[in-house]
């Protein structure tokens, strides 16, 4: 991670998966973001060739990265490096505080690797960049990313728009 606060990567729980330092892998992102229920349930980033996504992880996550020392991280499988999602906190203007992001491909649903994930990057907010709050959005509809968020000690707050839109998203939120 860049910034004075980072480290190499994130291991976390009994399978350790790997969170690489960057979003180096960006014809695994351009597969993530097109997925379809990653449009569904974040929406249509308009990311369809490598060229989109460089300039989207450049502008977004690595710069993000520079200015606060925190962001996305590629989720990979320790055994083979197989790309699988991404996990990592986001800071959004419309939320007070960083917020706790995942998406996985389809193949993944269901075997732990979000809440083992999101465990880890939540423990390392805490840990090693000192937050003590952390927050979570989710689309109405989207009840797994809701079990999921109170499994991992989140509390459902309240219905807030999301950004300069009508969209009207959960907000999740807990002390670290």
């Amino acid at each position: 991670m860049g910034g004075s606060k980072g480290a190499g990567a994130i291991s976390g729980g009994r399978r350790a998966r790997k969170f690489l330092s960057r979003l180096k892998s960006r014809v695994s992102f351009t597969q993530i973001m097109n997925d379809p229920s990653w449009i569904q349930y974040i929406g249509d980033r308009g990311l369809r060739t490598l060229d989109d996504t460089r300039k989207q992880i450049l502008e977004g996550p690595i710069a993000m990265y520079d200015r606060l020392g925190y962001g996305f991280y590629i989720m990979e499988l320790k055994d083979g490096g197989i790309p699988i999602g991404i996990c990592g906190l986001v800071k959004r203007d419309f939320l007070e505080d960083p917020d706790v992001g995942y998406a996985l491909l389809p193949a993944f649903w269901g075997k732990g690797y979000a809440y083992e994930a999101a465990s880890a990057v939540m423990d390392y907010a805490k840990s090693v960049l000192g937050l003590n709050r952390i927050a979570a959005i989710t689309s109405e509809d989207n009840h797994a990313s809701a079990k999921l968020l109170e499994k991992l000690g989140l509390h459902y707050e309240r219905m807030i728009r999301y950004a300069n839109t009508d969209e009207e998203v959960r907000l999740y939120t807990n002390y670290l």
